[in-house]
């Protein structure tokens, strides 16, 4: 049985989710404030918090950056923010100060916010599974292919560059398109990597849209304004672009297919990319 840690000033809101969670099968513990999550979570263990931002005493912010500096709170809590404020800028803040996940309480009815809190469990379970205790570069050294390492030759696997700066999302996503037969280079840094994707040999790129020094989005932009780089097939992950940007983007063919990054699944990702292949091997 997962249990919830329910972050909620409002009783009746707490209530009311409270007893949903519990009749589809969750154990769940409330708390009101800011503090008392705190305390709550120095007390016991929880598979994941669910966290408002507006909160009486600290703010649901505060709380995540008490959990970030506090040592005496387990590194691996998983804390999924549940709020009002959910535009991008609120999110992209959520998830710098070490929220997991995200997700809007008027985009969903509460059954919905089950099924959410269902898909982040099992995400948080594929991630410690593949991630385990190997650090990032022991990962890169053995998943997928250095950014020094000489790229397959035409014609054997085919090759994609992967754009991302998170260490999990690089090994979860790394790992799964390698098992899938395919070679992978990757680079941390948004220059950097539309660098390497100018240097050509590449049948894919896929790139995270919040990256160090240059957003996915501007190498996107870049590449499509040189000719030789134009036709480049371009997969796009992002956590904090809005949807309209993203339709934007897909209706153009400025990029082929995205990803909400937070709830695409590294099997979903190796499998979409197989797809993308096998529509364009004629």
């Amino acid at each position: 049985m997962s249990r919830i840690l329910f972050v909620e000033d409002d009783p009746f809101i707490s209530e009311i989710y409270t007893k949903k969670f519990e009749a589809s099968g969750f154990e769940v513990v409330s708390a009101l404030t800011g503090k008392e999550a705190l305390k709550k979570i120095r007390e016991s263990l929880y598979d994941v918090v669910l966290l408002d931002m507006v909160l009486p005493e600290l703010s649901g912010m505060e709380v995540l950056h008490e959990l970030q500096a506090g040592k005496e709170f387990d590194a691996g809590l998983k804390v999924v923010v549940f709020s009002n404020l959910s535009g991008p800028q609120e999110r992209q803040e959520a998830l710098a100060a070490g929220a997991s996940g995200f997700i809007s309480k008027t985009d969903f009815t509460p059954s919905e916010v089950v099924a959410e809190v269902r898909r982040y469990l099992e995400q948080f379970a594929s991630q410690e599974k593949h991630a385990g205790l190997r650090s990032a570069a022991a990962m890169i050294g053995e998943n997928v292919l250095s950014v020094s390492d000489p790229l397959p030759e035409p014609g054997t696997e085919k090759r994609i560059l992967l754009v991302e700066d998170e260490p999990v999302f690089v090994e979860m996503f790394g790992k799964a398109l390698r098992n899938a037969g395919y070679a992978v280079v990757v680079e941390s840094d948004g220059k950097t990597g539309l660098e390497r994707a100018k240097t050509g040999g590449f049948d894919l790129i896929i790139t995270d849209h919040l990256l160090p020094s240059m957003s996915g989005k501007e190498i996107i932009e870049t590449l499509r304004a040189d000719e030789e780089s134009k036709s480049f097939p371009i997969f796009l992950l992002t956590a904090s672009l809005e949807e309209e940007e993203v339709k934007a983007l897909e209706t153009t063919g400025a990029v082929k297919r995205s990803f909400l990054k937070t709830k695409v699944t590294p099997s979903e990702l190796a499998a979409a990319v197989s797809d993308f292949f096998a529509e364009h091997s004629a």
